[in-house]
């Protein structure tokens, strides 16, 4: 542990942490833009630059280690001076378009602006420069004229996709994050999981597929689990109106955190498809407890016996106990199989195999590991 001064306040830090780590685990707030929890520390934006005592110039906490003694100011007037104009130098590269913009509410640029009452310098905003809705990939919407420069999409898809799909490229006033060499996202291999979406800072990836749709303040999150495979990701599904609109990270969730696949994060409109079904079916003549029809399959179509009727879970559940319990007492326990689903969780799947080898009392499951 090494002793360190923040704001006046004596603190220990862990050797090795960063100022920005060391103030944040002791609850003192130091404002960032291109720092990240998940991904490794740049010090691309300086927003997170403090002054320290003996320094010539503000150091970037999140890149800078703290030492034996270190006397640090994070919110001095020289700081903010420069939090203030490091803000107005983005937004004279940034579009004036809050009012429209589809991540108002949601963006980090903007809450930073109002809480330094920034705003585009006198000498103007360089407007649009790149054009809107840039690339093709069907899921992922592009407009580089709101990029910062933070490069979280480069980590987040070279650090947790493991993609390299974003990079950055030129120098100077024409540096720009480009997909590839130039080329479009799918051309540079992306697999469309949206990790550059969900860590982006501002509007320049969002969510082309609920664009316009909602701004922040109209939407309810509600967190639940993907039912696409067994693994168990979480996320929160943006509703609007009863009406799921998107998926969006949730970084609490203890199995993936921010990251999901193709499938989770763009996967939802199956929700409110109208061939969904939302209620379990039976067979008529199991509904009102008649036996199977012996006289032919065709007559009991024909006669209706055999139509799909909705019923309440409780209903359906009943049905299949019983036929289970008489099952196993007519022909014994190894006439009798399970099959689960890929889809399920793998705690669901566990139940599963439970309920068939110890209470059914049969070893017939199997499982299709294929989605």
């Amino acid at each position: 542990m090494v002793n360190i001064t923040i704001n006046g306040q004596s603190i220990q830090a862990e050797a090795g942490q960063t100022v920005l780590q060391a103030a944040q685990a002791h609850g003192i707030e130091v404002p960032t833009l291109c720092y990240h929890k998940d991904l490794n520390p740049t010090g691309n934006c300086r927003m997170c630059i403090v002054e320290v005592k003996g320094g010539r110039f503000l150091q970037a906490a999140c890149v800078t280690p703290v030492w034996e003694g270190m006397e640090i100011q994070t919110h001095s007037e020289k700081v903010t001076k420069d939090r203030k104009l490091t803000l107005e130098l983005m937004l004279a590269n940034h579009p004036q378009d809050c009012i429209t913009c589809d991540v108002s509410g949601e963006c980090e640029l903007q809450d930073l602006a109002y809480e330094y009452k920034a705003s585009a310098p006198e000498w103007g905003s360089k407007g649009t420069r790149y054009p809107v809705n840039s690339d093709p990939n069907p899921f992922i919407r592009v407009d580089m004229n709101r990029c910062i420069l933070c490069r979280r999409c480069v980590s987040a898809c070279a650090e947790i996709q493991v993609r390299d799909v974003w990079g950055v490229a030129k120098r100077g006033f024409d540096e720009i994050i480009v997909a590839g060499a130039g080329t479009t996202m799918l051309e540079a291999r992306c697999e469309s999981c949206g990790q550059c979406m969900a860590y982006c800072p501002t509007g320049a990836l969002s969510n082309k597929m609920n664009y316009g749709t909602a701004r922040a303040h109209q939407v309810t999150k509600v967190t639940t689990t993907c039912s696409y495979c067994g693994v168990g990701c979480q996320f929160d599904l943006l509703v609007k109106n009863k009406k799921v609109i998107g998926v969006q990270s949730n970084p609490n969730s203890p199995v993936n955190g921010m990251a999901l696949c193709v499938k989770g994060r763009y996967g939802y409109d199956y929700i409110h498809h109208p061939e969904r079904l939302t209620k379990p079916k039976v067979r008529r003549y199991l509904l009102e407890g008649k036996k199977k029809p012996v006289i032919s399959e065709q007559w009991a179509v024909d006669s209706g016996q055999w139509d799909w009727v909705e019923t309440e879970w409780d209903k359906a559940l009943d049905i299949v106990a019983d036929k289970l319990a008489t099952t196993r007492k007519n022909y014994g326990a190894d006439s009798i199989g399970v099959l689960t689903s890929a889809k399920c969780t793998n705690e669901e799947n566990y139940l599963m195999n439970k309920l068939a080898r110890q209470v059914i009392g049969t070893n017939n499951i199997d499982h299709c590991a294929r989605l």
